[in-house]
């Protein structure tokens, strides 16, 4: 089969012949690719930055957003049968561990990472689990969704952090309406009751926010902190979803928050710098976001079959893998890219 792999840091990827994988286990499931998401993180990939962390063995194949349709299954496996369409959360699990157990897989002590320290999606057929495969909607088609694998699903999990810890009629301000941003606020539209406040830097992503959900847009321009404060009646917000976290975000995020407000971090670059003294004399809290769970994948997909959730795309041939990272890279890709072998 096809495949892009990484044979080196810092040089280009090549689209070479492998081995498809075969079934080995009893849970195995080969999933031949619809469509591979392109992530920043791929480019961070090349850059050599996850190399002490994966210390995965190269030459591999990259690409950690995947969907497509069910190639082969184990003799265990139920949940789907040759021919289903799926999307693949991002991890391979174990299922026994105390965080698997807990329902909170994206911390298995087991994970293997697809696209990261094994094999992932660049490709025309990917091995996985039957605990990593979602059935899609007959509405949803795996080019589609494919980003919603990890980009959608990292949006999803932090706001429903905010929808559970919200009531309606509280405001959340989102910090950043791109790739992630947009998401996360057909998220809070859909499952929360909350008033939606978007900041941004960028006019038009403001407009696209406010189209796709937000009650309110302020364009990021150094008057933006006092705004939500004069909104907010001098309070500040019940819940901060900075999808940002660089270039001074933190900052005025923290100074958007209200008493005993809650700032929920996803984006990131720089440090949070807040006395200790002010954490707990107003009591914020501050709570970390990584990619989201199984079901919070299930669960985000009926929001896709529901059309409250949409992604724009831009498809790429998989022999074009080059053009779609530089593109990305270049900030030319509105939405996400997707790879489709």
């Amino acid at each position: 089969m096809k495949a892009v792999r990484v044979v080196g840091y810092h040089q280009p990827m090549e689209l070479t012949e492998i081995d498809k994988p075969e079934v080995s286990g009893p849970l195995d499931v080969i999933v031949r690719i619809g469509g591979a998401g392109v992530c920043r993180t791929d480019l961070h990939v090349l850059e050599g930055q996850w190399e002490a962390k994966s210390q995965v063995a190269l030459p591999y194949t990259i690409g950690h957003e995947n969907a497509g349709w069910v190639e082969e299954i184990g003799s265990a496996v139920t949940n789907v049968a040759v021919g289903d369409k799926v999307i693949l959360h991002p991890l391979i699990t174990c299922g026994l561990c105390r965080a698997c157990r807990a329902g909170d897989d994206v911390h298995c002590e087991n994970q293997q990472f697809p696209g990261i320290d094994t094999d992932g999606g660049y490709a025309e057929y990917l091995k996985t689990t039957a605990r990593s495969v979602v059935r899609l909607d007959d509405s949803l088609e795996p080019a589609d969704v494919a980003a919603l694998a990890d980009a959608g699903l990292t949006a999803y999990h932090a706001a429903a952090k905010v929808a559970r810890d919200t009531r309606p009629g509280q405001t959340c301000v989102v910090i950043g309406a791109g790739g992630l941003g947009h998401i996360g606020i057909q998220v809070l539209s859909a499952i929360s009751g909350v008033t939606i406040v978007v900041v941004d830097r960028n006019p038009d992503a403001v407009a696209l926010a406010v189209e796709v959900g937000a009650n309110h847009g302020i364009v990021a321009d150094g008057t933006h902190v006092e705004k939500i404060l004069e909104m907010t009646g001098g309070h500040g917000a019940e819940a901060v979803l900075d999808f940002v976290g660089e270039g001074g975000a933190t900052a005025e995020g923290v100074a958007m928050l209200r008493r005993a407000g809650s700032y929920y971090v996803v984006g990131y670059g720089e440090n949070i710098d807040v006395p200790t003294i002010d954490i707990i004399s107003t009591e914020i809290n501050f709570i970390g976001n990584l990619v989201g769970s199984y079901n919070d994948l299930g669960e985000l997909m009926v929001l896709a079959a529901q059309g409250k959730v949409k992604l724009h795309t831009s498809t790429y041939p998989l022999a074009d893998f080059a053009t779609a990272l530089a593109d990305l890279d270049a900030g030319k890709v509105r939405g996400r890219a997707i790879l489709i072998p």
